[in-house]
């Protein structure tokens, strides 16, 4: 952090100058998060100027959406998984964009790919309707977890809770998705059969 502020201290803060002055509110977020969110984006990116674009485009939807934001965890949690889910969107679509570009102009997609499109379109859709039903705290920890590949001790850092309550936080999400995803993994089973 750039400042001196205790985590709880800096979230009050940006919990107040959010409902009292939103120009401060921005100017702290900017100047405590710029940095961390950098290396986030860099870490995935690693391209200076798009880091950069992201960055700017992460800040300008948190200034854009400051009325109707919705904040379940704290700021710190918010703004990484924007920064990182930023990073991983820019990253999808340069390899969509060097598939197409490879892509021999008389290739005709097979009925094997089409199905296989399907199948993962399937598990995407059934994953995040999993991860929906996930309480917001197991939900922030088991992407932390399994999309950041972040440490159970790096999550209860950044969180400001502890490693024991990210453990139990990561065991509840995981019952709750085996359970959610199990009609799925039955299903992925038979067709490799």
């Amino acid at each position: 952090m750039a400042t001196s502020d205790a985590p709880d201290a800096l979230e009050a803060r940006l919990a107040h100058l959010r409902a009292s002055d939103a120009e401060a509110f921005m100017e702290l977020l900017f100047r405590e998060f710029y940095r961390p969110l950098g290396n986030v984006i860099q870490r995935v990116v690693r391209d200076k100027e798009a880091t950069e674009d992201l960055l700017q485009d992460v800040f300008l939807r948190i200034w854009n959406g400051r009325d109707t934001l919705v904040i379940s965890t704290t700021y710190r949690a918010y703004l990484h998984r924007a920064a990182l889910n930023a990073a991983l969107r820019y990253q999808e679509r340069g390899k969509r964009q060097v598939a197409w570009d490879d892509a021999p102009v008389s290739a005709e997609p097979r009925v094997d790919d089409a199905l296989h499109a399907l199948y993962q379109q399937e598990a995407e859709g059934s994953v995040e309707a999993a991860l929906d039903l996930l309480p917001p705290q197991c939900r922030v920890v088991f992407t932390m977890s399994r999309y950041d590949e972040m440490s159970y001790q790096q999550i209860a850092d950044t969180l400001d809770i502890s490693p024991k309550t990210v453990e139990n936080q990561m065991g509840k999400a995981l019952r709750i998705m085996r359970q959610q995803l199990s009609g799925l993994l039955k299903n992925l089973y038979s067709l490799l059969l």
